[in-house]
């Protein structure tokens, strides 16, 4: 989430193919600065005229390129939720313990540089739209769909749908809380927002069970 524009550029690029189209550049470039303007001035001040003037680009170049801003955040928005994703799963892939898989679920949705008051009061203007846009809607079922199946990873043979379905909202309850409580106060840190998560989960499992999770698998 907190990818400077020739990082972005650069990961879009790979995740791509590396296509080197000009127009996909231009797109790639655009959503980078829309980003940079969504975190400066929330949703409401993200304007075509301030995109294409943080992009160093003609005022009418960014509808060339998208049919319009709402179409640029949620681009930008849809690719920093993959991004994540994709940190989420490639933490999971070197866990050896189900604790471990449990670290990486909950410390991939804090990154180390993305927890910050500016990008949280983004994501919860982001919130706010997906009560009323279907597209963000359908990135925020995306979002507890995908860590629903990331935690019955970990508590599968564990738990049955009941404890699944309640330690699945707990926690994403806790993770939401945790980013509006950033965004409304700015008093938690990573290592607390964490803490508190693991917290919580313990108060779900029975002593064997959690030393069960810290056993190594396979």
């Amino acid at each position: 989430m907190s990818i400077q524009k020739s990082s972005l550029l650069e990961r879009a690029m790979a995740t791509q193919g590396k296509r080197t189209k000009i127009e996909d550049i231009r797109r790639v470039e655009l959503i980078a600065a829309a980003r940079r303007v969504f975190l400066e001035h929330g949703l409401q001040g993200m304007t075509s005229a301030r995109i294409c003037r943080e992009a160093g680009m003609s005022p009418g170049i960014l509808a060339y390129y998208f049919k319009g801003k709402d179409e640029v955040l949620f681009g930008m928005v849809r690719y920093n939720n993959r991004l994540l994703m994709e940190d989420v799963i490639a933490r999971l892939g070197a866990a050896r313990t189900g604790w471990a898989r449990l670290e990486a679920i909950v410390e991939g949705n804090f990154p180390a540089s993305a927890f910050t008051r500016p990008i949280a009061n983004a994501w919860l203007s982001v919130c706010a739209e997906a009560g009323v846009n279907p597209q963000y809607a359908r990135l925020q079922r995306l979002f507890y769909r995908r860590l629903r199946s990331n935690l019955a990873s970990v508590f599968a043979g564990m738990f049955d749908a009941t404890r699944l379905r309640e330690a699945s909202f707990v926690i994403a309850a806790l993770i939401d809380g945790l980013w509006l409580r950033k965004a409304a106060a700015d008093d938690v840190g990573r290592d607390e927002a964490i803490t508190l998560v693991f917290r919580a989960i313990r108060s779900l499992l029975s002593n064997g069970e959690e030393q069960q999770l810290r056993h190594p698998t396979g």
